[in-house]
């Protein structure tokens, strides 16, 4: 970090308001040379407005903004920003995945050897500025085959190539193994020893923590405050985002568990190896592992969505679960990992894609009953707490908090006694997860069986009553919390495939 040092970048009372909402209140983001700057708030609280107008994809009603020290910049383009030295590295990649990585770090800037392109040097290129990150990359390789983690590693290099001063990373560990963000993590302080400046947003405030110099808070639309982390304690940076003290510990599922209500043996496909389980009424029953162990897997299979062999018991009645209409008639709901592209219909109605998973009890004849439906959705968006200005609202348009609290929801309506929650709290903020872990503790006390996927240690400790641990499609252990074997180092070494 640079101390007391120059800025490179200089944002102040910057103001955005859209019809009816002030997205941006008078917001100011001060970042010195060679720093890591974490941007946390609330979903909700202006982080992506505030990103959209650094990169110039969006343009600010007011506010000034000097890069460099240079005099105030006027309305500029995304090109602009990245002529200036402003790069964004977002959760969606901008890489073509079907060329190569070295055809992907030059795009645009191509090396010629006459009028012909130069191969040869750019291949070299490549691996040069690969090398001098000590990356293990290929860079002949298609990025089509490399991992995310791996993917989002070429995305840096590439800003790096393009001469970015200021890299804005927006929530990029959100779908990487804690391996992955390790490497990430010394790729960041590769970039602050080469004197380059990181804006790191992130709802995991452990990484503010692991990671940022500063963070700069927002709620609201509105500037809180910047501190230095190493100054400001776990408490006040989650008080100073949501205003209120959140307690924390995780609330408690039911005391009481009843009798088994899903009982699987022996599960079998091409990424699972003979998994059994049981989950009992009241449980909370969480999944661990790294990513690809098969976590995921078993949620699919369970829920119809891949093909498996084996046995599966619901209430002690063996069922054939080939398709997700089988699942949801059994009583199975499922919360899928990826919410915007597998859980919702994000360019329809909240009243729809609450109703939509139980059209059955809303419709006769082939038609929905509209009275019956509305005031079935009025009731669960009040009942869960769903923020939006209307339940015929674009579901797109809501939060992401709000977006996880409606794909729960949506299985809440169909009165489902066994829920698969999958990384239930992934992208969503401090408050919101909160919520969502509310739900699930008042869903056991009604009897509700849940399974839980999560790669956040502390919260899949915190939440289950017992986790099986997976390792590459293998079932590793069992561990239940009452025996007190249950710890972040136990379980990383069992998912790494450790037997111990």
């Amino acid at each position: 970090m640079s101390g007391d040092g120059e800025f490179i970048l200089e944002a102040k009372n910057i103001c955005k308001s859209y019809p009816g909402v002030q997205a941006l209140d008078n917001v100011s983001l001060c970042v010195r040379k060679g720093e890591t700057h974490a941007l946390v708030g609330e979903n909700g609280a202006g982080k992506s407005t505030l990103i959209k107008i650094l990169s110039g994809s969006l343009q600010r009603d007011a506010g000034e903004i000097r890069f460099e020290g240079a005099p105030p910049v006027g309305a500029y383009s995304p090109q602009k920003a990245l002529d200036m030295g402003i790069s964004v590295i977002y959760q969606e990649f901008n890489l073509l995945p079907q060329m190569t990585v070295e055809e992907n770090l030059h795009l645009g800037r191509e090396f010629k050897k006459s009028i012909f392109l130069d191969k040869k040097a750019m291949l070299e290129h490549a691996g040069h500025v690969i090398g001098e990150f000590n990356l293990d990359i290929d860079p002949s390789a298609r990025v089509s085959e490399l991992s995310a983690a791996l993917r989002q590693m070429v995305e840096i290099v590439k800003a790096v190539l393009n001469d970015s001063k200021l890299l804005i990373m927006d929530e990029p560990s959100a779908s990487l193994s804690n391996r992955e963000m390790e490497t990430l993590f010394r790729l960041i302080r590769e970039l602050r020893k080469k004197g380059r400046s990181v804006i790191y947003i992130s709802h995991r405030l452990e990484e503010i923590y692991e990671i940022a110099d500063r963070v700069t808070i927002l709620r609201d639309g509105k500037y809180i405050t910047t501190r230095e982390v190493a100054s400001l304690s776990r408490n006040e940076l989650i008080k100073n985002m949501v205003g209120y003290d959140i307690p924390d510990t995780y609330p408690l599922p039911a005391k009481e568990k009843g009798d088994v209500v899903i009982s699987v043996s022996n599960l079998c496909n091409e990424k699972l190896k003979e998994i059994s389980f049981d989950v009992r009424s009241g449980e909370i029953f969480g999944i661990g592992g790294l990513v690809g162990s098969g976590r995921t897997e078993i949620a699919r299979a369970l829920f119809g969505a891949d093909k498996c062999e084996g046995r599966v018991e619901i209430k002690g009645r063996p069922v054939d679960i080939r398709h997700p209409r089988d699942a949801i008639r059994m009583g199975v709901g499922l919360v899928p990992e990826e919410r915007k592209t597998q859980g919702l219909l994000l360019n329809m109605s909240v009243a729809v894609n609450l109703s939509l998973a139980c059209l059955g009890k809303l419709s006769r004849f082939m038609f929905v009953d509209k009275r019956k439906e509305k005031k079935l959705v009025d009731s669960y968006v009040s009942k869960v707490n769903i923020k939006t200005p209307s339940v015929y609202q674009l579901t797109g348009n809501l939060s992401g908090g709000n977006q996880q609290k409606l794909v729960v929801t949506k299985w809440l309506a169909t009165d489902c006694d066994i829920m698969i929650f999958d990384e239930p709290t992934r992208g969503i903020d401090i408050g919101a997860k909160q919520e969502i872990y509310r739900l699930m503790s008042d869903l056991t006390k009604t009897g509700r069986s849940i399974i839980v996927i999560s790669s956040e240690l502390p919260e899949l400790i915190g939440m289950s009553d017992r986790i099986l641990i997976m390792y590459e499609g293998c079932q590793m252990k069992i561990l239940d919390k009452k025996n007190g074997d249950i710890s972040q180092e136990y379980i990383m070494a069992l998912a790494s495939g450790e037997r111990v």
